[in-house]
């Protein structure tokens, strides 16, 4: 296998992009440690100047319109973005909130008028902004905001006001110390009647870096990491901004204070402008797919110089890497890294063709689901594979010099930004249950429980019926081949579906059938669905977990032949792992022998006995920047 061949395939069609932020890093080996040495205000202004340096180099100019000094390619935007997670994590996320979040409002939810006056400046890093949504007593209830934007039509001006302490902004990236304007999420009033959540661009600062009048600025002070953003509050007291600030793609305010948007709906409008801000969500769960890259590199060739202990008798320690246990730690997670890599990839290719193409609502729909379920898994993954390459390096792993105490406190904060992971996958699962969701007209409860009654989901569990019991009738009575090879068809790809699928549509199944019955008796639809919660999630965490192992499947058959092999021994690790950690469930559904559950488990341990000899070569194919990685308890010439 050749390293070169297989990071270029782990590239994809962005490798320049990614080459581009990797030179970048490589340029800056003083961000390894800058966290650490650097007092915060220091560390905070060092972020920007590379922030800077960064946007000097036209590393965000790439997702931009060409008009406005970018490249127009989203893809790109996006894959670099993922690979700023392979060097300090607050330079990757003040970046997110300038270009991802504050400059991403400015473009998606703006008009004309906006983009030439601000996005020039925005994605040069001239004008500092922050992306104002989330308040102290509304983190994830967007639509309940308290913050207000009441329209003056005898000046023509919005007044911009924050009428309880629950209604100010909270953890506002740039907020504390740099932006100087902020793209804030308000209730809109006209003439006495709320329209609902808009987004308006308020300054907050000025040259000198002075709040503005009417403006309250406060520092949320040292964080569990990330230290490097300014995280801040923000309060308004009656801050009058001209008519103009609206942004106003979905919505117009014109002079005489007349209200319209081509989107009726007042629901449907919401959250079609939300969707256009589903790129931080993209951006977030790659970056912490990278930062799994991180955390395992290092550990993996830690662990492959390592000696520790041996066989009786022998003058040689063994390496850390050789035990079993020691692989069974970390190569379920390298592989499961790699399926969430392949699952990656392919949701930035969706991004970028709905995106560009400009698709129907639908395609939008899918996408925001594609994205939350992707975000919750990879966050999710990123903090559990840190924790254990930490212990797996012992007290080396503890220490601050070897990057890993870092990444576990920088990447804690994104399982809840960009929406918390378990509000995302009641998302994901609400999506799966309402996909027809035009037969009742709105996501509640109520409507869901409704769609539920009509749309007889058994019907997808029957149809995948024929298979499940064909696969039970396998375990039981193996035929001659089985008996030959006791691992007979579980390195079967069409096997691995079927039991991810059949999980999937039977937790859906159920979800559906508990809420038919709670509103068939006349149950509050709230309380229903209240009840059922951990039973939604549960169906979405199924359903994502099958879209990435068919994505890592895709990517197996697509690849070239001198990495294919490889890959493969990879694959059917992270499938089996995957059905190895649900074992207990398809067991009491039957769904699973006892002796066939034995020997996915012996299998697991031999696929890691086979992915070890190239486990070195499958972190180095991340192509993490050395400054990254080089740290003192890894020496380079030493790993394999």
């Amino acid at each position: 296998m050749s390293g070169s061949g297989l990071q270029t395939y782990l590239d994809g069609p962005h490798k320049a992009a990614r080459d581009r932020v990797r030179a970048e890093l490589a340029a800056h080996a003083e961000l390894a440690d800058v966290a650490v040495r650097l007092p915060l205000d220091e560390y905070r202004d060092k972020v920007l100047e590379l922030l800077r340096e960064a946007a000097a180099e036209g590393l965000p100019a790439r997702g931009f319109p060409k008009e406005y000094g970018g490249e127009g390619d989203l893809g790109g935007f996006i894959a670099g973005f993922e690979t700023l997670a392979f060097g300090d994590l607050s330079l990757m996320v003040k970046a997110g909130v300038q270009f991802g979040l504050f400059a991403g409002a400015i473009l998606h939810l703006g008009t004309e008028q906006h983009h030439k006056r601000y996005l020039a400046d925005a994605v040069s890093g001239r004008l500092l902004g922050c992306f104002a949504m989330t308040e102290t007593g509304h983190g994830s209830n967007v639509q309940a905001l308290g913050t207000t934007a009441t329209y003056d039509d005898a000046t023509e001006e919005f007044v911009i006001h924050t009428p309880t302490a629950a209604a100010r902004k909270d953890y506002i990236g740039n907020a504390a110390r740099h932006g100087r304007m902020a793209a804030v999420f308000a209730q809109l009033v006209v003439g006495g009647e709320t329209h609902g959540v808009h987004c308006l661009l308020v300054p907050i600062r000025d040259a000198d870096g002075a709040p503005l009048p009417g403006v309250t600025l406060t520092d949320c002070g040292p964080k569990l990491g990330l230290n490097g953003v300014d995280n801040g509050r923000i309060a308004f007291d009656h801050v009058r901004v001209p008519r103009e600030a609206l942004l106003d793609r979905y919505a117009q305010v014109d002079a005489d204070g007349n209200y319209q948007s081509e989107i009726e709906n007042p629901d449907r409008r919401f959250f079609t402008m939300l969707g256009t801000l589903v790129q931080g969500r993209v951006s977030v769960g790659g970056a912490a797919i990278n930062a799994s890259k991180v955390a395992l590199t290092i550990a993996i060739r830690y662990a492959a110089q390592r000696r520790q202990f041996g066989a009786p008798g022998s003058a040689e320690e063994a390496l850390l890497l050789d035990y079993r246990m020691h692989q069974r730690r970390l190569l379920p997670l390298l592989a499961r890294t790699y399926a969430l890599h392949f699952a990656q990839a392919e949701l930035v290719d969706e991004f970028a063709r709905v995106f560009n193409d400009d698709r129907d609502e639908h395609d939008r729909r899918a996408l925001e689901a594609q994205a939350a379920g992707t975000k919750a898994l990879g966050t999710w993954h990123a903090t559990e594979t840190i924790q254990m390459c930490r212990e797996a390096c012992g007290g080396a792993g503890y220490l601050a010099e070897n990057r890993l105490a870092t990444l576990k406190a920088d990447t804690d904060v994104f399982t809840t930004f960009e929406g918390d992971n378990t509000v995302l996958l009641q998302l994901v699962a609400k999506g799966l249950l309402t996909d027809y969701r035009e037969s009742f007209g709105k996501l509640d409860p109520l409507g869901t429980a409704r769609f539920v009654a009509a749309q007889a989901v058994e019907i997808a569990v029957e149809k995948a019926a024929l298979r499940p019991l064909i696969e039970r009738l396998r375990d039981v009575v193996p035929n001659r081949s089985d008996a030959a090879d006791p691992d007979a068809g579980l390195r079967d790809d069409a096997y691995h579906s079927g039991l991810l699928r059949f999980r999937e549509q039977h937790i859906l199944s159920g979800v559906a059938r508990r809420l038919k019955a709670g509103i068939d008796a006349g149950d509050d639809p709230f309380d229903v669905f209240n009840r059922c919660q951990d039973h939604v999630i549960a169906a979405g965490r199924a359903h994502v977990d099958r879209v990435v192992l068919e994505a890592f499947q895709a990517a197996v058959v697509a690849a070239p032949d001198e990495v294919r092999s490889v890959l493969r021994d990879v694959y059917d690790l992270h499938a089996l792992a995957t059905i190895e950690a649900e074992r207990a469930w398809y067991l009491e559904h039957g769904r699973l022998s006892a002796g066939r559950s034995k020997a996915i488990t012996a299998l697991v341990n031999e696929l890691c006995a086979a992915v070890r000899p190239a486990a070195v070569q499958l972190v180095d194919a991340f192509g993490v920047p050395g400054e990254a990685v080089e740290v003192p308890m890894v020496v380079p010439s030493q790993h394999e």
